[in-house]
C-alpha cells in the first residue's frame, strides 16, 4: 500500500462570505459618532480626512499582513474589520463636517463603504436622480440580502489578498497601497453623497409613488372647455349653474364632419 506524502501544503480556506455577511450586519448596526463640527469649507475639511483615514488603513493594513504563509490567513477577516472601523469613522466625519451627520443611517454607511465593491447590490434600493440620492428604507431582511451580495465580492477579493501573504514584506506593501486606495474610493462617495442632497423613503413609498405613473395620461382640455369650468366654479344661482353645464357639454362634443354629396 502506497504511503501518502507527507510534505502536503498547509491549505486554509479563505473566509467564508457568510462570516463576512455578518461582520457588515453586525458593523453598520450602528453608526459611529463624530466630535468633528461643522466646517465652513467642509470639501477641504474631507479631503484632510480622508487622507489621514488612507494613511491609517494602509498602515493598518499592512501591519495585518505582515505575519506569513498560513497564519496570515487568519487575519484577513481582523483586517477587513480593522479597516471598516476606520472608514466608518471617516464617513461619519465627513458627514459632520457637511453638516449632515443626522442624515447618516445604515442605508448610507452601507452605500458609502461598499458602493465601489458591489455596486449591483444597491440596485433596488438607491436611485439617483441628478444630484439628488434617494435612499429606500431597508428591513433587517433587505439589508440581510445587500449584506451578502457585498459579502461574496469580497470574499472573492480576499482571495487574491490572502495569496498575496506568502510574501512577508512585499505582501504586505501591497495590502496597504490597496488599503489605501480602496480608503479613497470610500471617501469619494462619502463626499458626493453629503455634499448633495438625500431622500429616505420606506418600502412601501416608491410603490406607491410608481403606481400613478402607471395610468394612461389625460388628453388636456380645449380652451373653451376650461373657460366652461371656471364659469361653473364662479356660478352661484342654480341657472347659471346649468347655463354653464350645457355650455360646457356642447363645447366637449366633437364637431361633425358635413356630409359630402
Amino acid at each position: 500500500m502506497a504511503k501518502h506524502s507527507e510534505q502536503v501544503p498547509a491549505v486554509i480556506a479563505p473566509v467564508e462570505h457568510n462570516r463576512v455577511t455578518q461582520a457588515i450586519l453586525d458593523f453598520v448596526s450602528k453608526v459611529p459618532d463624530s466630535k468633528v463640527g461643522s466646517s465652513k469649507d467642509p470639501a477641504t475639511e474631507a479631503r484632510r480626512l480622508a487622507n489621514r483615514a488612507a494613511q491609517r488603513a494602509a498602515l493598518t493594513a499592512g501591519s495585518l499582513a505582515l505575519p506569513p504563509g498560513p497564519l496570515g490567513w487568519l487575519t484577513l477577516l481582523p483586517e477587513l474589520i480593522a479597516i471598516w472601523k476606520i472608514q466608518g469613522q471617516m464617513v461619519s466625519d465627513i458627514a459632520a463636517a457637511y453638516g449632515r451627520n443626522h442624515t447618516l443611517g445604515r442605508e448610507q454607511m452601507l452605500w458609502c463603504l461598499f458602493r465601489h465593491t458591489a455596486a449591483q447590490a444597491f440596485r433596488d434600493l438607491v436611485v439617483q436622480m441628478g444630484d439628488r440620492l434617494v435612499f429606500r428604507r431597508m428591513s433587517y431582511g433587505v439589508a440581510q440580502r445587500v449584506a451578502k451580495q457585498i459579502g461574496v465580492k469580497l470574499t472573492q477579493r480576499t482571495v487574491s489578498e490572502g495569496l498575496s501573504r506568502w510574501l512577508p514584506v512585499i505582501g504586505a506593501l501591497g495590502v496597504g497601497a490597496y488599503a489605501y486606495y480602496d480608503t479613497g474610493q470610500v471617501a469619494s462617495t462619502a463626499i458626493a453623497l453629503f455634499s448633495g442632497d438625500i431622500v429616505m423613503e420606506n418600502e412601501g413609498d416608491g410603490a406607491a409613488a410608481a403606481e400613478p405613473a402607471k395610468a394612461a395620461p389625460r388628453k388636456k382640455a380645449s380652451s373653451v372647455r376650461r373657460a366652461m369650468d371656471k364659469l361653473v366654479d364662479k356660478a352661484t344661482t342654480g341657472a347659471a349653474r346649468k347655463v354653464a353645464s350645457a355650455a360646457r357639454k356642447v363645447a366637449s362634443r366633437k364637431p361633425r364632419k358635413p356630409k359630402t354629396d
